[in-house]
């Protein structure tokens, strides 16, 4: 399994131009010490997760973000990504681009599901029909037209060339009609079971992951301020926040925040006057100061957008076009080459009732103003405010994307886009780059110039989540946004 630390990491085939307090457990819990063989001390008591009771634990039927993590636990997938974005070898053992939309992936015929069944090529064609339908994950693989098996391989046909198509197949696979009383089978490190009322992950007997942490307890726990509460008093011991909602303030456990594919971006609407004029776009950009917003509007969870793609995929190389600062005399003097009088540059802010995106429409009010704008920030219902934007009732708004693990940006760049909104797609030619780039028939760096020049958009700042784990845990807290328990072998109570 590729979650150990033995995994081997592929090199991937790319265009280079191209989770409180001390843990409150009530005094009749002890640890129970099994011996083994090496003597290997365990717990099967401490360990607790938040689950949604009224939510399917099948991955691909479950809503809540709370049972989507479990999925981590109990299911492998095809790859995994590191912390650069970069393939992990899991249920593969190779791959191969047949041609620019095309991918054949060949599947390890020794990993067995929990129930002893080998895992097989049709198991993964059944999982990536069911993820292209699921909630979770549909919007990120839309990418993927369809599959067939074929002999102890899978072949991916894509809808348009996508050299980092590998990073899309991180979903769980999950065995065709498998029922282990009445759970979902996966080949995970832990599978469910139920004792008595309780629901539990115990150890998958049938890998090879030996942990301290034996059984984990799931209690059901939905509202995220109920969660957020039962980790610091410890009754459960770990959880993940996607920080829609900055609380980090009341939180008293463990902290690690970890990077998101969540671009928060100003929209741009080119109807607007002077907004049609790409210069303007780009002094827009270059007026305001990322890195301020990172650490005032967002408490230091994100990271400033300096390219079209997140700082840390590293697939594409350096890709910088951003300044995490402000430009205030270049953006200045570029307004000056427009020929446009500063009393036309009179703009309003679309914010929704996002205390973090309230706080950044304010401070790019300020930033903007000095550049010669003027300015004003229009706050609305969240429903509202999906309206206006849909409608193209706005001159700038702040919105938020969550990009796929690919970084693809068709959201922005189609017609069909979910953040579409407000871009003239008839007047850039950005748009066309991109997908010759993806197609080899163009240079990375042409579309990079183009994007800069033409500014469809405006990346600010991609959000941190937050891991909270409780003060009593002991060991390296490794993981990351994707592979949340990542070294979970290594976790222990032990005083």
């Amino acid at each position: 399994m590729a979650k150990k630390i033995t995994a081997i990491l592929l090199a991937v085939v790319v265009i280079a131009s191209s989770f409180g307090a001390c843990t409150n457990s009530s005094q009749e819990e002890t640890v129970t010490t099994k011996q083994t063989t090496t003597q290997k001390e365990t717990d099967d008591v401490s360990f607790k997760l938040s689950y949604t009771q009224g939510d399917s634990l099948d991955p691909f039927k479950a809503a809540s973000e709370n049972n989507q993590i479990l999925a981590d636990l109990v299911f492998e997938s095809l790859f995994d990504l590191d912390e650069h974005y970069e393939p992990v070898a899991n249920i593969a053992t190779g791959y191969e681009f047949v041609d620019s939309k095309t991918l054949k992936i060949d599947i390890n015929p020794t990993v067995k599901f929990s129930d002893g069944s080998s895992i097989t090529a049709d198991d993964v064609v059944y999982s990536v029909n069911e993820a292209k339908e699921s909630e979770a994950y549909a919007s990120s693989l839309t990418c993927i037209k369809s599959c067939y098996a074929s002999g102890n391989s899978v072949i991916i046909a894509l809808g348009y060339a996508n050299p980092f198509a590998l990073n899309l197949l991180t979903f769980p696979i999950a065995k065709q009609g498998g029922n282990d009383n009445g759970f979902p089978v996966g080949s995970g490190r832990y599978k469910y079971k139920t004792e008595g009322n309780k629901t539990l992950l115990v150890v998958n007997e049938n890998s090879d992951f030996n942990p301290y942490i034996t059984t984990i307890t799931l209690v059901n726990i939905a509202a995220a301020d109920s969660i957020d509460n039962a980790v610091n008093i410890g009754n459960i011991t770990y959880s993940f926040k996607d920080m829609s909602v900055n609380t980090t303030k009341r939180m008293s456990c463990a902290k690690k925040a970890v990077d998101m594919n969540n671009l928060v971006y100003v929209g741009v609407n080119f109807k607007r006057g002077a907004l049609s004029n790409p210069q303007i776009r780009k002094a827009i950009s270059l007026a305001v100061d990322r890195q301020t917003l990172v650490q005032s509007a967002y408490s230091g969870y994100a990271q400033a957008a300096l390219s079209v793609f997140h700082p840390q995929f590293t697939g594409v190389g350096d890709t910088t076009l951003f300044s995490e600062n402000s430009d205030t005399a270049t953006a200045k003097q570029t307004v000056s080459q427009t020929g446009y009088n500063t009393k036309s540059l009179t703009f309003s802010i679309l914010v929704d009732d996002n205390d973090n995106k309230i706080a950044a429409a304010n401070l790019i009010k300020t930033q903007l103003e000095s550049a010669g704008f003027k300015i004003s920030v229009e706050q609305t219902t969240s429903a509202n405010y999906q309206k206006r934007v849909k409608a193209g009732n706005f001159d700038l708004y702040i919105g938020e994307v969550k990009l796929a693990n690919d970084m693809c940006l068709n959201p922005f760049l189609t017609a069909k886009g979910g953040v579409r909104y407000g871009i003239d797609l008839k007047a850039i030619t950005c748009d066309d780059l991109y997908y010759k780039y993806l197609n080899s028939e163009e240079e990375l760096g042409k579309f990079m110039l183009s994007f800069y020049d033409e500014m469809p958009y405006i990346p600010l700042l991609y959000k941190k989540g937050l891991i909270c784990y409780s003060k009593a845990m002991n060991g390296d807290m490794q993981g990351y946004y994707g592979n949340f328990f990542s070294n979970i072998d290594t976790w222990n109570f032990s005083s």
